[in-house]
């Protein structure tokens, strides 16, 4: 019973799990098989990643002792197949023992039949039993959300809708309009079919990315550096609004993606390709958007591998990155200049911690954000801390951190604060962004 989807489904967990490889690269590695069978292998790959806690607890009962990793990934598979995606019983079962003998596991292909068969006798209402967002999150991860472990765990076990940022004046035709001034489409939705895509009117943008650069609120003309900038979106964002962008990224393959949205779209950027800690401009800038390298937690609707690649000792990694760039951000900020901090993290350290740090190492000074549209995201501090948990009735947003600094003067300067702007509210946006 050959399944070219159950096929390419292992191939994809085998590299995630084994070889730590992210799932869209994995994806493209693939061999070249029918579109329809790709994407059943991504959907089937990507639940068992996203259950992958719930599905061990479900066959933990069944295995007396741990099974070699790739037979675990059968049986995961087989699993996931019936109890989430109402794959019918017998080709559940029957396609992962034809898995494990096509990958010469013979000797186990009767452990999977098995132990299959006693999850299709148990009934999807087994995993009514079971506390999901828990299992399914790892201890660390949970730790970290603290308070809100439950409700961001919950929502990560849907998939993410798939929302679109308009040039001005442009109406995506079918979408639901979001307070961010997003356009919301559903699950699955494929963005190149969508009206305006061809013709360079849209591009793809979670609501939550959208309010790094809207918060920035950048006038028009104004001179604006858009720090590790790809894959462009925000840049787009800032191009759109008027403002003059310099677009600084140091990969060269992601410079080029930048490149060719910015193409399609339509819009103009100046382009650096540097790394931004040791890159320096002529002169410093009035405003400046720093989307920081992070780990990316923020994202695991979309990428739900991230909570099996993603360990502990990492993050002092990426915060000792965070932290040199915001060095650098503030070097290249004018005084009276503002800068906006992001990231699509929910980790505490890579958020609050590194602008609290930053303040005290280099003077900036925080300035609270408003977000009428969204206030529960807005914190003690005056910060932005989103998750998918928010808007649940909507389908949810990604995580994301975001914070506004400002660089005073130099000590006795008189200056008037000319590049310092008011808080921004996304009320005051043209109504072409709302």
């Amino acid at each position: 019973m050959s399944d070219p989807t159950r096929d390419a489904a292992f191939a994809l967990l085998q590299a995630v799990l084994t070889r730590h490889t992210p799932l869209d690269a994995a994806l493209d590695a693939l061999p070249a098989i029918e579109p329809r069978d790709r994407a059943a292998a991504h959907r089937l790959a990507a639940c068992v990643l996203r259950h992958a806690g719930t599905l061990d607890e479900v066959l933990s009962p069944f295995l007396r002792r741990e099974p070699p990793p790739a037979v675990r990934n059968m049986l995961r598979l087989g699993a996931a197949a019936f109890l989430f995606l109402e794959t019918p019983p017998h080709a559940a079962v029957g396609t992962a023992v034809a898995l494990a003998r096509s990958h010469k596991l013979e000797p186990f292909a009767g452990l999977i039949n098995a132990v299959l068969r006693k999850v299709v006798a148990q009934g999807p209402a087994v995993l009514d039993e079971l506390d999901m967002p828990r299992l399914d999150t790892p201890a660390w991860a949970w730790a970290a959300w603290g308070k809100e472990a439950r409700v961001i765990a919950g929502a990560h076990a849907h998939e993410a809708p798939l929302d679109v940022s308009a040039l001005p004046g442009f109406t995506p035709e079918g979408g639901e309009a979001l307070p961010t001034g997003s356009y919301r489409f559903p699950v699955g939705t494929p963005v190149m079919t969508l009206p305006g895509f061809a013709e360079g009117k849209i591009w793809v943008q979670d609501a939550a990315a959208t309010l790094p650069a809207r918060l920035l609120a950048p006038r028009p003309g104004e001179r604006v550096l858009d720090l590790c900038a790809a894959p462009g979106g925000k840049t787009a964002q800032l191009a759109a609004l008027g403002a003059r962008v310099t677009a600084v990224e140091r990969d060269k393959s992601r410079m080029a993606t930048l490149k060719g949205n910015l193409s399609r779209l339509n819009l103009a950027a100046e382009t650096v390709l540097a790394d931004a800690t040791r890159w320096r401009p002529e002169e410093q800038f009035p405003a400046i958007l720093l989307d920081a390298p992070c780990s990316a937690t923020g994202t695991v609707r979309r990428h739900p591998e991230l909570l099996h690649l993603r360990k502990p000792m990492d993050f002092a990694t990426v915060t000792a990155l965070q932290d040199k760039l915001l060095d650098a951000a503030a070097e290249m900020l004018a005084p009276g200049g503002r800068l906006i901090y992001a990231v699509c993290s929910l980790q505490p350290e890579e958020g609050a911690a590194r602008v609290d740090a930053a303040c005290a190492r280099l003077g900036l000074r925080r300035a609270a954000l408003t977000l009428p549209e969204l206030p529960e995201a807005v914190t003690p501090e005056g910060d932005v801390r989103t998750h998918p948990g928010l808007w649940p009735e909507k389908g949810g947003m990604d995580g994301f951190f975001i914070a506004r600094l400002i660089k005073p003067f130099p000590q006795g300067d008189n200056e008037s604060v000319e590049y310092a702007s008011p808080p921004c509210m996304l009320g005051e946006l043209s109504e072409d962004f709302r």
